[in-house]
């Protein structure tokens, strides 16, 4: 096994949250010195000038970060007006933050079943979507919420202005399609 790779992989899947060495650790089931020695050498490797990100150590956790000196080209990339499209994906996640908030990322992830991670942090530096403190969950991960520039891009007052969500009609519609499906069927066949 690549320990490397697998620490890589790590800092990867844990994304803004980061992950202590306590908890890297315990999940690589190595001793702290080995750890310290990884993340020095991946640090290391990611240190060098062909290298677009590094691991940084930001509020008790080791996370991957993007270099400083390359900030102008990611700039470019938000500032870009093709890549200002909210996919649906994106607006799902922006969604499920709009109508649960404050709200983790892991919550956000049990709802969608797949990781929100990457969509979290592109709406965050759009500006729709911001960290609001703390969960009282272990390992205290960053709650998230809807901004003011959420509120204007969508034309919203207020929070209070957004659509309800009417479950039972989904499932009503969903239903009524099943029979009339289910009814023609059994009209082909001359039951």
């Amino acid at each position: 096994m690549n320990k490397l790779g697998v620490l890589e992989g790590i800092l990867f899947v844990v994304g803004d949250e980061g992950i202590n060495l306590n908890s890297l650790c315990e999940i690589m089931e190595i001793t702290n010195e080995e750890a310290k020695e990884l993340l020095l050498t991946l640090k290391n490797n990611y240190e060098k000038e062909d290298r677009g990100i590094r691991i940084s150590y930001l509020g008790d956790a080791f996370k991957l970060t993007t270099k400083e000196e390359h900030k102008e080209y990611y700039q470019k990339l938000i500032d870009n007006p093709d890549n200002n499209i909210l996919s649906p994906s994106t607006l799902e996640v922006l969604a499920i933050i709009a109508y649960n908030q404050p709200i983790t990322r892991v919550e956000v992830d049990e709802m969608r079943g797949v990781s929100s991670s990457h969509i979290i942090r592109k709406l965050v530096a759009k500006g729709l979507v911001k960290e609001a403190g703390k969960s009282k969950m272990p390992g205290r991960p960053n709650l998230y919420r809807t901004t003011h520039e959420f509120l204007d891009a969508f034309g919203l007052a207020s929070l209070s202005e957004l659509p309800e969500i009417n479950e039972n009609k989904d499932i009503d519609e969903e239903t009524e399609l099943f029979t009339s499906i289910y009814k023609e069927g059994i009209d082909e066949v001359g039951i």
